[in-house]
């Protein structure tokens, strides 16, 4: 008897060291016709909208951009492909096989994926092992933050799609990639006591954020390219300032990770920003910030820290 060989072309074959990205069917493609119909008519209205019109070609949504360049990567890297997308959804089968034309008609590489017919799509993030979620419905973002996933609620824009074919990811800090002790601080007793705080731990790292581990992950995928051609190139884009910089540039020291461009804002508008450097995605925990960030690019909420309570 012969021993079946793992497929180095099959995702699950090429071990924990891929970039793995679940995604709802309503951040890949732009569902909000047919989603207004479901609220306002229920589900055998949705149901069998989506069936009558299941041969014509979903458009690309808010997250299309970022999911298309995320699979060019694997063109770029031989034959082990290093990205994965995965698509959940709480569509059925039936309804979902729109979603699946479409997918097939885009030119998508996403063969795997979770129909729950309306149930919460988060209880498969870990068995996929997930490295991001992104999805338009913040319930299901909370529960998947709940889990330890990083997550985010992929807005609504009218940003443009990118030029550029390098992939382009900017987070934001305190309570995104580092824990959220320095916005309490500011909120509770005053911006100057932030800059107390932050000088006088300057030399211990912050904490882990949600989106520790797919920083993580990100970095391990950019080291796999060479650094002066990368097709990926990362920004932190924060509200902090001098000497409330130095603790970042630390912890990022410590924790091993390249971030390839530091703005330190000072409270200004990060919207412009964001334009300037090119973003594909932009991850913040401030509802203020977001809606002024999704009018320059594709933004993800994350509902994490004192910001969302």
């Amino acid at each position: 008897m012969t021993t079946p060989t793992a497929d180095a072309h099959d995702p699950a074959a090429v071990g924990d060291n891929r970039l793995v990205v679940a995604i709802s069917s309503r951040a890949l493609f732009d569902l909000g016709d047919s989603h207004a119909l479901f609220e306002r008519d229920g589900l055998d209205a949705y149901r069998a909208f989506q069936i009558d019109h299941e041969n014509e070609i979903l458009q690309p949504g808010v997250a299309f951009p970022l999911v298309q360049k995320l699979l060019g990567l694997n063109k770029l890297a031989g034959d082990v492909p290093p990205v994965e997308v995965i698509l959940l959804s709480r569509n059925s089968g039936d309804t979902g096989l729109r979603i699946f034309n479409a997918i097939q008609h885009h030119g998508l590489e996403i063969s795997r994926a979770a129909f729950t017919s309306g149930a919460p799509t988060s209880d498969y993030i870990a068995p996929f092992k997930a490295d991001l979620f992104l999805s338009a419905n913040a319930e299901d973002v909370g529960r998947a933050l709940a889990a330890g996933v990083a997550a985010a609620t992929i807005l609504p824009s009218t940003a443009p799609p990118r030029a550029s074919e390098q992939l382009r990811i900017a987070f934001d800090g305190d309570a995104v990639l580092f824990g959220d002790e320095g916005e309490r601080v500011s909120r509770e007793e005053g911006l100057e006591a932030f800059h107390r705080s932050e000088t006088e731990h300057a030399a211990e790292p912050l904490s882990v954020g949600p989106f520790r581990g797919f920083l993580t992950a990100l970095h391990r995928l950019q080291a796999a390219f060479p650094a002066e051609n990368s097709p990926i190139r990362t920004a932190l884009v924060t509200a902090r300032s001098a000497p409330a910089h130095k603790r970042v540039i630390l912890t990022l020291r410590r924790w091993g990770v390249r971030i390839d461009e530091a703005l330190f804002l000072g409270g200004r508008d990060k919207g412009p920003f964001l334009d300037a450097f090119g973003a594909d995605i932009f991850f913040d925990d401030s509802p203020a910030n977001v809606e002024s960030a999704r009018k320059h690019v594709a933004t993800g909420h994350v509902p994490h820290g004192v910001s969302n309570h």
